[in-house]
C-alpha cells in the first residue's frame, strides 16, 4: 500500500494520508494489519480534524460548530454517513441539549460537502469549546496471565484519541461535556464515550444520555413491510458496547444501549411509513438519572463502531472476533479447567493433583459442591487459602462458583417490580438488587474472599442481567430510573477490580468489554442428559455455531463426567474407563477446537489408560496452542451423515493453519476436502503435514484454497497442519 507523508501545522504532528487500498490481499487488515496505523490530521482550510487509519476515516468540522461531516469506509471507498447530527445528547435537570452538530441540510439521503458552507449551528445546543488529542489509554488495569496466552496481547490497543469539549449555550463553563473518540491501529473500529463535568456550585441531574446519534447510509431499501424485515447482516457498520448484559452468550442477543431506529428527519426515503432503521442511537433504555455534585464528573458507557467491508458471514465474524481480541485482549486467556464436584479439602486436592498430572491449569469448585464464597468464617477462609496455596504450588489456579441472579433473597433485598411494588417479574423471575443492603454485603464478601484466600478464578452465574428495581429504600440507587445504571456500574466495577488482580472470570453473559474472559459457547444444559453418542454430534454443532462471533477461547462447553440433569447410565461417562472411546471423542472435539470445557466430576481419570488418553489430548492442545486458540474457519457443520470439521488460521504464526476433520459414521471414509487458506496469508503453495508426520506441498487455487485427501477412521478424526514451504 502506498502512503504520502504530510505535515499538519495546526496540530503540529506528522501524519499519513492513505491512498485507496488496492484490491489485493496485501492490503487486507484481516491478513496483515500492520500497514494501517491510526493518525490524527487537520485540514486547516476547512477547519477540520480527521481520524483515519487507512481502513476508516471520521472527519469533524469545528466551525460554526463541531460535527461529524464524513465517516468513510476506506476499504470499500464508500461513505457511511448520509446526514449530519449532533455529536451527543444529554438531558440535564429535565432539559435536553445537543452537543454541537449542524442544521440546514436540504435532504438526508446523502451528504454533499458543498452543503456544509450553508449549514449553521443550532443556537440551543452546547457549542464546541476545545480540542485535545493524544494516544489511547487503558480503560482499566489488566494483570496478564501469560501462561494462558498463546500470543502476547497489547493493552491498551494502540491508536489515537481525540476529545471535543462543549460548553453550555447559557452560563458557559458551568457544565462541560467532553465527547471522546479513539481510533486503533489495524482495526476499523471507532470508540466513543462522553463525560459530563459539573463546575457549577449546585448539583445537576443527568436524566438521560445519548452517546451516539449516527445517520448512516441504509444497507437496503424496501417500500413497505416491518422494520424486522431489514437484515442487519447487510449493514456496513456494527455497534456494540460495554453496557451489555441480559444472560447472553452471543454478541447480538441483547444490547440494551444499541438502537437501530427510523430517522424522523429522513422524509425522502423509500419506505412508505418512513421506518427504515437507518439511525443508530446509543443510550440506556432508561436513565442514568445520575446526580452530579459540584466538582464531580460523570463518565458514560462506551460504544464501539466496527466498519465492515463485506456481507460474507465468515469475514464479518472474523472482524467481530478480531475486534474483541483487541478491545478485550483478556478473552485470549484460555486455561484448561475442571469443575470439581465436591469442595471437601480431600476431594479438591485429588482434583488438583490429577489436573497437575495431565496438564490442566484450573480447578473450579462447581455448583452443588458445597463451596460457599459468601462464608466469612475465618476458619473457612483459611481452609480455602490453604487449598489455593496447594493448587498454586502445583501450577494450578483455584476458584469457585457463585450464584448471583436468578435467586431470591427476601422482600427487602430483591428487585422490586414497578407495576406491583413487590418482588417478581425480573428476567429470571426473582433476583436480588445489587444496590440493596444484601448486594453491598455480597460484593464486600467477594472482595474479602479473594483478598484473603488468594484464589484466582470466579464463575459468577447469573451475573447482572439488566433488571430495573423500583425500591426507594436500597442504599445503592435512588429509585427505578437510576436502578439499571447503578447496578451495571456495581457489577462492572467489580469485574474491573478482578481484572486488575488477575482473577479469571467465567461469566455466562456478554461482559467481555467490562473484564470477563469467557461465557458459554451456547448450548442447552439438558442436552447433556441425552445418550452419549448424541452428545458427540451436538457438541460439535454447538462449537460450530458458537464461533461465528466468538473466538474459541471466548466460549466454554460442558462435559458431564457424572450424571447431570438426568439421563442415567446412557448419558454418563463415569466410570471413565468403561466409556473411554467416547471420552476421547469429547476430548478431541474440544481440544481440537481450542475450546475449553467444564469437565464436571470428581476426577479426570480412574486408571492409567484413561490418564494416558487425557494427557494425550492435553499435550496435543499445548503443542499447537497458538494456532488452536486462533480464528476458526467453518468447513462443514456436524449432521451425523458425513464428515464435519473446521480450520484454524493465523497468518502471524509459523503453523499457519490446523484442520480437524471428524467422521461420525460406522465405517471409515475417504474424502477430498477443500481447505480455504486465504486467511493463513499463504499465496502460492502450502505445506500440509498430517498427524502421521507425512508432508506434502500443494498449489493454491486462485481463491487461495487447497485440496487434501483424508482417510478418517469410523467414529474417528484426523488433523492436518498447514505451513509455508521454504520458497512460498
Amino acid at each position: 500500500m502506498t502512503t504520502v507523508t504530510r505535515i499538519f501545522p495546526a496540530l503540529g504532528i506528522l501524519a499519513l494520508a492513505f491512498s485507496q487500498p488496492p484490491d489485493s490481499r496485501a492490503a487486507d487488515w484481516l491478513v496483515d494489519p500492520s500497514p494501517f496505523r491510526a493518525v490524527i490530521a487537520t485540514n486547516a482550510a476547512a477547519n477540520e480534524i480527521i481520524l483515519e487509519n487507512g481502513l476508516v476515516r471520521r472527519v469533524f468540522k469545528l466551525s460554526p460548530d463541531a460535527a461529524t461531516v464524513a465517516f468513510d469506509n476506506l476499504m470499500t471507498g464508500e461513505p457511511i454517513l448520509r446526514s449530519v447530527r449532533p455529536e451527543a445528547r444529554v438531558e440535564l435537570d429535565g432539559k435536553k441539549f445537543d452537543m454541537g452538530g449542524l442544521v440546514g441540510q436540504p435532504v438526508h439521503n446523502y451528504l454533499n460537502p458543498a452543503w456544509l458552507a450553508q449549514m449553521h449551528a443550532d443556537p440551543a445546543a452546547f457549542h464546541f469549546a476545545g480540542l485535545k488529542t493524544g494516544r489511547t489509554e487503558p480503560r482499566f488495569q489488566w494483570r496478564k496471565h501469560r501462561e494462558w496466552l498463546s500470543q502476547d496481547a497489547q493493552w491498551p490497543p494502540p491508536g489515537v484519541a481525540a476529545t471535543l469539549t462543549f460548553d453550555a449555550p447559557i452560563n458557559p463553563g458551568a457544565v462541560q461535556v467532553e465527547v471522546h473518540y479513539e481510533l486503533y491501529d489495524g482495526l476499523p473500529v471507532v470508540a466513543k464515550w462522553l463525560t459530563v463535568r459539573n463546575t457549577s456550585p449546585e448539583p445537576v441531574t443527568l436524566n438521560s444520555v445519548t452517546v451516539e446519534q449516527l445517520a448512516f447510509v441504509e444497507a437496503e431499501s424496501i417500500v413497505d413491510g416491518s422494520p424486522a424485515n431489514f437484515r442487519g447482516s447487510y449493514r456496513a457498520l456494527d455497534a456494540f458496547s460495554d453496557y451489555s448484559f441480559g444472560g447472553n452468550m452471543s454478541a447480538t442477543a441483547d444490547a440494551p444501549a444499541i438502537h437501530w431506529r427510523n430517522d424522523p428527519l429522513y422524509k425522502t426515503q423509500v419506505h412508505y411509513n418512513l421506518a427504515t432503521p437507518c439511525l443508530l442511537e446509543c443510550s440506556p433504555p432508561i436513565g442514568p438519572e445520575a446526580q452530579i455534585k459540584p466538582g464531580e464528573t460523570f463518565e458514560s458507557f462506551r460504544v464501539f463502531e466496527l466498519v465492515h467491508d463485506s456481507t460474507d458471514r465468515e469475514r464479518r465474524g472474523l472482524a467481530v472476533r478480531r475486534a474483541y481480541r483487541a478491545l478485550a485482549p483478556w478473552v485470549q486467556e484460555n486455561p484448561i479447567l475442571m469443575h470439581v464436584r465436591s469442595a471437601e479439602p480431600d476431594a479438591v486436592k485429588t482434583a488438583i493433583d490429577q489436573c497437575a498430572a495431565v496438564g490442566f491449569e484450573m480447578v473450579i469448585m462447581t455448583f452443588g459442591s458445597g463451596f460457599d464464597i459468601e462464608n466469612e468464617n475465618p476458619r473457612y477462609l483459611a481452609q480455602i487459602k490453604s487449598l489455593a496455596d496447594y493448587a498454586r504450588s502445583k501450577g494450578v489456579a483455584l476458584g469457585g462458583y457463585s450464584l448471583l441472579a436468578s435467586r431470591s433473597i427476601d422482600a427487602a433485598d430483591d428487585v422490586i417490580n414497578l407495576e406491583t411494588g413487590k418482588p417478581g417479574g425480573a428476567r429470571f423471575g426473582d433476583s436480588p438488587c445489587l444496590g440493596s443492603v444484601w448486594g453491598e454485603n455480597y460484593f464486600r464478601k467477594l472482595r474479602q474472599f479473594y483478598e484473603q484466600t488468594g484464589c484466582g478464578t470466579l464463575e459468577n452465574d447469573g451475573s447482572y442481567p439488566g433488571d430495573f428495581c423500583a425500591s426507594t429504600n436500597h442504599p445503592g440507587h435512588a429509585g427505578f430510573k437510576d436502578s439499571q445504571w447503578k447496578q451495571w456500574k456495581i457489577i462492572s466495577d467489580f469485574y474491573r477490580w478482578c481484572r486488575a488482580r488477575g482473577i479469571y472470570l467465567n461469566v455466562p453473559d456478554w461482559y467481555f468489554l467490562a473484564g470477563s474472559s469467557k461465557t458459554g459457547m451456547g448450548y442447552r444444559e439438558t442436552d447433556w442428559s441425552l445418550p452419549r453418542e448424541q452428545q458427540e454430534i451436538i457438541e460439535r454443532q454447538n462449537i460450530f455455531d458458537g464461533t461465528w462471533e466468538k473466538a474459541p477461547s471466548m466460549g466454554w462447553m460442558f462435559v458431564p463426567l457424572t450424571e447431570y440433569h438426568g439421563g442415567g447410565a446412557a448419558a454418563t461417562i463415569e466410570p471413565l474407563k468403561d466409556h473411554l472411546e467416547h471420552y476421547e471423542t469429547r476430548l478431541a472435539n474440544l481440544f481440537g477446537a481450542g475450546v475449553q470445557a467444564c469437565y464436571r466430576g470428581p476426577r479426570l481419570y480412574d486408571i492409567e489408560e484413561t490418564k494416558v488418553v487425557v494427557k494425550k489430548w492435553v499435550d496435543f492442545y499445548k503443542a499447537h496452542r497458538p494456532i488452536l486458540d486462533s480464528d476458526l474457519i467453518h468447513l462443514r457443520r456436524a449432521d451425523g451423515r458425513d464428515w464435519d470439521g473446521w480450520l484454524h488460521v493465523n497468518p502471524a504464526l509459523k503453523e499457519r493453519g490446523l484442520a480437524m476433520i471428524y467422521n461420525p459414521l460406522n465405517e471409515p471414509i475417504q474424502r477430498r476436502i477443500r481447505l480455504p487458506l486465504y486467511y493463513t496469508g499463504l499465496t502460492n503453495r502450502a505445506m500440509i503435514r498430517r498427524e502421521d508426520g507425512h508432508s506434502e506441498t500443494v498449489a493454491l487455487a486462485r481463491d487461495y484454497a487447497a485440496e487434501a485427501t483424508v482417510h478418517v477412521p469410523a467414529h474417528g478424526r484426523v488433523w492436518l497442519a498447514v505451513g509455508a514451504p521454504d520458497s512460498n
